[in-house]
């Protein structure tokens, strides 16, 4: 009786076992298919890419980045007649003939326009970007002149379409925003980024495809998108902020100084020097964002007028410009995307893809910052639970 009592118990423990192994394996089978997705997956929906010629000026280029919806831009020129960016040679080719038309010789960011407008060449004593006649000298200045003043505008990179997605997520997370992706390579059996590519046509792929694709397929992804940030990393609780006090220029040049695209802003305190350089926004109240995002449809003239500012009242000019009230389910300068340390991380993505912001400010229950959240953060974190998953599989 003991030894047929003992077998049965072996018995039951195998099959409870093997009940637990099979729902494992299939809980995981979605994971295991978004794993298999690729670059050329996240770009199904994206449109054509937008760009601008090497002759084109700062004022064009703008004019340009607000018309397409676009933080950022290649630039394009002559093939032979320009070394690009970072040694690359991205080129475009005809498809028939493989003749070459033109050569992409970097990307334009904002946070490149910014370090610009802010250089204090030819500035006056007054301590302004030069008065009005240097900055309308600025915007009349050939793009071509400004690529990489920003530290990712110093390389362009091409990122193959069959690139697997786990690898995609480790290049933008790793401090890359964005990448070309040719749509008919000629280079056979890469991939990953690279710095020399001939297609017939790219798109852009962007962080924020790829988080708007995560989000999409947030039913393959598992648990992690119900943990808080906290507790799964994504939370980063070094956050700069200006105050309310902080003039536009000396915001921008901000930005310029710790080549950050966006920072809070928050209640100034009796610190005449907090006016003019970033502060420590931990524990500090935000009431608004400045991003360099917000300057691209600012027309010369209205540069000119809203440079003197603070940076709080040029937050509130912009959102009620028409550019921003015509956009809908996004997010105005004025406007604090923010969340909680106790959040879920599916809730933050929502927050991220519905409001299109490209961070969001974390505070605690006293509505204090208490850090930061960004693209590039997450997209680390999913990565790094997609491979532990991978790993018990």
């Amino acid at each position: 009786m003991l030894r047929q009592s003992s077998y049965h118990n072996i018995y039951a423990k195998r099959k409870m076992q093997q009940r637990k192994d099979e729902q494992e394996t299939t809980a995981a089978k979605p994971t295991l298919r978004f794993v298999e997705k690729t670059v050329k997956d996240v770009l199904v929906n994206k449109g054509r890419l937008a760009e601008v010629p090497y002759t084109a000026t700062l004022g064009d280029t703008m004019n340009a980045l607000v018309a397409n919806k676009k933080t950022a831009l290649p630039v394009a020129a002559p093939p032979g007649q320009w070394i690009g960016a970072g040694g690359s040679m991205i080129l475009e080719s005809d498809k028939q003939t493989g003749a070459v038309r033109k050569h992409y010789i970097g990307m334009v960011t904002m946070l490149d326009i910014v370090a610009y407008i802010s250089d204090d060449d030819n500035q006056t004593v007054g301590g302004d970007v030069g008065g009005d006649a240097n900055l309308e000298r600025k915007m009349t200045v050939p793009i071509s002149s400004i690529i990489g003043r920003s530290f990712e505008g110093l390389s362009l990179w091409t990122l193959n379409p069959n690139t697997s997605i786990l690898e995609c997520m480790e290049i933008f997370s790793k401090g890359i925003h964005r990448a070309l992706v040719p749509m008919d390579s000629q280079m056979e059996n890469v991939q990953g980024v690279e710095l020399v590519e001939s297609a017939s046509s790219y798109k852009m792929l962007t962080q924020m495809d790829l988080l708007k694709f995560l989000n999409d397929h947030s039913s393959e992804l598992g648990e992690i998108l119900s943990s808080s940030i906290k507790e799964i990393g994504s939370l980063n609780q070094n956050v700069y902020a200006i105050t309310d006090q902080t003039k536009v220029i000396d915001a921008i040049k901000c930005l310029k100084t710790a080549m950050l695209n966006a920072v809070p802003i928050v209640e100034s305190s009796n610190d005449i020097k907090d006016q003019t350089q970033l502060v420590d926004g931990k524990g500090r109240k935000p009431i608004g964002t400045f991003s360099a995002t917000d300057l691209r449809g600012c027309h010369v003239s209205a540069l000119q007028t809203w440079l003197p500012l603070s940076a709080l009242e040029f937050t509130e000019l912009v959102s009620s410009s028409p550019l921003f009230a015509a956009k809908e389910r996004v997010s105005t300068p004025k406007e604090i995307v923010s969340c909680q340390p106790d959040s879920a991380l599916s809730e933050v993505m929502e927050k991220i893809v519905s409001r299109h912001v490209h961070r969001v400010w974390v505070v605690d229950q006293q509505g204090l910052l208490a850090g930061v959240v960004s693209l590039t953060d997450i997209v680390g974190t999913v990565r790094v639970s997609l491979l532990s998953k991978m790993d018990v599989m």
